[in-house]
This record gives C-alpha cells, sequence and structure tokens, in this order.
C-alpha cells in the first residue's frame, strides 16, 4: 500500500515515520524546501523523543521518502493523509486555506483512484468542504474517498501515542471506505471507533475541550483551597481515586497551552455560537485559562512589589516538557507581562529557545544552564516542568540566587524538600513556605 502524508509538522512526521515503520511505502511532502532537505539526510526539524532515529532507520531501508513536488507525491499513490496546520484567525475562527489548498493541489495531479483522510484538526463539515473541492477540480472518471481520522498523539510522546493509543477514530460515510483504513491499522492492535464523518469531527473538540475543562476545574479549587487554606495536592488526590472523575488532568498550575487545547476550545466554542448554541461552559474554561497564566506575575507582585529592574528567572519556555513547542506557552505571557513590569528577565530551557527568540526576541537572556540563569536573581518562576528542574538540588537556589524567592507555577517542587531550605516558596493552591515558617518549626 502506498501512502502519502501532506504535512511534516508534529502530526504529520510522526504519522509518516510511524506507518513506514509499519512496513507501508511512505512518502512525505511539504512546501519547505529545507525542511525537506534536512529530513533526506535523515535529521528532524522539531524534537521529539525516539522521532529521529525512527526516522534515520526507515530512511536506510527504503520505507520513508521526502519530496515538495506535488506530481511526486499524489501520482501512484492510495491513501493520503492531509496534516496540515489549521491556525486560529483573529476571530477565534479556524484557518482552512491550507487544507483547501491541498485539497486542490490533491484533485490536480491524482492518476488513480484514492483515499483522502484528514489528520488535521478541522471543524464539523470541513471533510465534506474537502470532498467537494476534489470533485469539482478532479478528473471525471476517478473515484475518490474522503475520511476523517483525527489524531491524538501528545507532544513529547507522540510514538508512543502512536503505537499504544487508546483508540482510533475513523469517519467515514461508506462501511467499505472505512474498513480499508481499518486494515490500515490493524497491526497497531487499538480499539478502533468507526463513525460517520461529522461525529468523528466532533469526537476530537470534544475529547480536548473536555480535557482543558479538567484543567481550568482543578486551578479553580486550587484558587479556593489558597483562600480556605486546603492542599490542592491533596485535593486532587483525594477526588482522582473516584473512577468517574481519574487522576489525569488534574494537575493545578499555570494552566493550559500548545498547539491543541487553546486553539481548539476556541474553534469549539466559535462553531457553536455559529449554530446560535452559547457554550457557557467553555467559554469560562477558557476565560479561567486566561487568567491562570498571569498568576504567577501576579504573585510577583504582592510577593515583591515593583519588579522595576529585579532580575527574574524563567524556567521553562516549552509549554510542556519533552518538546520545543513554544505555541500558546504560559511562559510566553508570564515573559511578556514581566518585561513590560519592568523586570530584567533570563530564560532556561533545555532544548526550546530557538523558537523562543523567534517570538520573544532579544528584550531579555537566554541560558541552557540553571545556574546561569539563577545568578544574582531575586526571583524566580518555574513555568514549565522539565525533569532538569524538577531534579535541580534545592540548596544551588540558595547558593546562586541573590534572594532565594520560587513561584512554582507548575507545582512541581516538593513541599516536603522545600521545608529543609532557606527558600521562600510559593505554588498554585498549596501552603507558602518563608523563613518565618523554618523559623517556627525549629
Amino acid at each position: 500500500m502506498r501512502i502519502t502524508v501532506a504535512g511534516t509538522g508534529y502530526v504529520g512526521l510522526v504519522t509518516g515515520v510511524c506507518l513506514a515503520d509499519l512496513g507501508y511505502q511512505v512518502t512525505c511532502i511539504d512546501i519547505h524546501k529545507s525542511k525537506i532537505e534536512m529530513l533526506k539526510t535523515g535529521r528532524s526539524p522539531i524534537y521529539e523523543p525516539e522521532l529521529e532515529p525512527l526516522l534515520q532507520k526507515n530512511l536506510k531501508d527504503g520505507r520513508l521518502h521526502f519530496t515538495t513536488s506535488s506530481h511526486d507525491a499524489y501520482t501512484r499513490t492510495d491513501i493520503i493523509f492531509i496534516t496540515v496546520g489549521t491556525p486560529e484567525k483573529e476571530d477565534g475562527t479556524v484557518d482552512l486555506q491550507y487544507i483547501e489548498n491541498v485539497a486542490y493541489t490533491v484533485a490536480k495531479h491524482i492518476e488513480n483512484d484514492v483515499m483522502i483522510c484528514t489528520k488535521s484538526t478541522v471543524p464539523v463539515g470541513t471533510n465534506e468542504r474537502i470532498k467537494q473541492i476534489i470533485d469539482r477540480n478532479k478528473l471525471p472518471y476517478l473515484h475518490t474517498a474522503v475520511i476523517s481520522n483525527p489524531e491524538f498523539l501528545r507532544e513529547g510522546s507522540a510514538i508512543f501515542d502512536f503505537y499504544q493509543g487508546e483508540r482510533i477514530v475513523i469517519g467515514a460515510d461508506n462501511l467499505e471506505v472505512a474498513t480499508v483504513i481499518e486494515q490500515l491499522y490493524l497491526p497497531l492492535n487499538i480499539p478502533i471507533i468507526k463513525t460517520d464523518i461529522r461525529s468523528a469531527e466532533m469526537i476530537k473538540y470534544a475529547s480536548n475541550a473536555f480535557l482543558a475543562t479538567k484543567i481550568s476545574f482543578i486551578n479553580e479549587i486550587a484558587a479556593l483551597c489558597e483562600k480556605v487554606g486546603a492542599n490542592i495536592d491533596e485535593v486532587a488526590n483525594g477526588i482522582g481515586k473516584d473512577k468517574r472523575i481519574g487522576p489525569h488532568f488534574l494537575q493545578a498550575g499555570i494552566g493550559y497551552g500548545g498547539s491543541c487545547f487553546p486553539k481548539d476550545t476556541k474553534a469549539l466554542a466559535k462553531l457553536a455560537g455559529n449554530v446560535q448554541h452559547s457554550f457557557e461552559l467553555l467559554n469560562a474554561v477558557i476565560k479561567v485559562n486566561n487568567r491562570q497564566q498571569s498568576l504567577p506575575v501576579k504573585k510577583a507582585k504582592e510577593m515583591l512589589g515593583s519588579l522595576l529592574g529585579k532580575k527574574v528567572t524563567v524556567l521553562g519556555l516549552s509549554f510542556k516538557p519533552k518538546t520545543d513547542d513554544i505555541r500558546e506557552a504560559a511562559s510566553l505571557k508570564i515573559i511578556k507581562e514581566l518585561l513590560r513590569e519592568g523586570a530584567l528577565v533570563t530564560a532556561y530551557d533545555p532544548i526550546a529557545i530557538p523558537n523562543a527568540q523567534k517570538v520573544l526576541g532579544y528584550h531579555l537572556s537566554y541560558t541552557d544552564s540553571i545556574q546561569e540563569a539563577l545568578l544574582d536573581s531575586e526571583l524566580t518562576i518555574i513555568a514549565t516542568e522539565w525533569d532538569q528542574i524538577k531534579l535541580f538540588p534545592l540548596h544551588l537556589y540558595e547558593l546562586y540566587m541573590k534572594e532565594p524567592v520560587i513561584i512554582d507555577g507548575r507545582n512541581c517542587l516538593s513541599l516536603h524538600e522545600i521545608q529543609k531550605h532557606s527558600i521562600h516558596y510559593v505554588s498554585i493552591g498549596r501552603p507558602s513556605w518563608t523563613l518565618l515558617n523554618r523559623e517556627s518549626n525549629v
């Protein structure tokens, strides 16, 4: 079976590499020549654990190919996966221009019957639009089928998720077509859900919206814990034991980010508005998350007063660990607010600095050394829970910082360990720790 993957971003590259590793002949196409040339040498333009060795293996074995040529990609292929970006417009709707461009290009180049699977996250009804574009522009004797096949890959564990996912969703209006795509995934032994196309499109949005809701909910409970003297860690553990709730996505902090949750929650709320449905719950989820990302700077001003001229360290730039993706990362909002307050910011991240520099420029200092980031700092804000940050010895905060003050936006440091040190420590929904606390316990 010959497969083409349109787009070599996080979803497309992982999908293409893993399908090739299953034994299929896969061609990945992208319009960016420099990216394709890089991939041909076995180097990945994105950071994703385990991806690059798998890329090199399948290149060497001759199952994986990269091209910028639409002719090479779309003629003589059986299945086309669309994985291009669907960015957010200013009004919150989804920009479908890249999806539509691919559909038009596919229609102009296919020379045999093909199946087109949309993995990109798209509003309900988009696959019907793709079908219309292709039917209008293809050769009249060719037959095509459009399938909704949403992805559920988490950045930082995308390879694992491809092979060990919880479900595969196939949305098709034809059982025979759905069965062909089902056969493609059978070697993975993952439960397969077959639905109509619109239901498959909605499953993706509903899944992300529900997970975002859990995050905003636990952050609201954390805010309440601070006011009544409870500990959000203990509260989350207690409610997470209920099988109807579960422990996942109950980690209080500074909110969700990345390429999916922020964009998809707003897109779903916009979709609801377009059909005259006021999605009040989801609007509240978005509002809570926007507020949550500003919480570290708010706490910093409450603790230190003016931040003008103060040296502030931000630990972590990516929106989550194990990725270099900074899209909608809380760190970006935090740093921009710190700079507006006149703070002198030094940021640490093990891999995401190049991407951050493209967005934040050089109005701050960057380093891949935590020690260097902490040197003479008067405040540290933890924005991403990298293992390097979680495992960093606490006594070094005391050693390197001018004033060992930490705002832990990810609740990733141990309260028990913090209490052994002379550190002023504030987290989200948990008891604060100051030198006065320590002296009173001595």
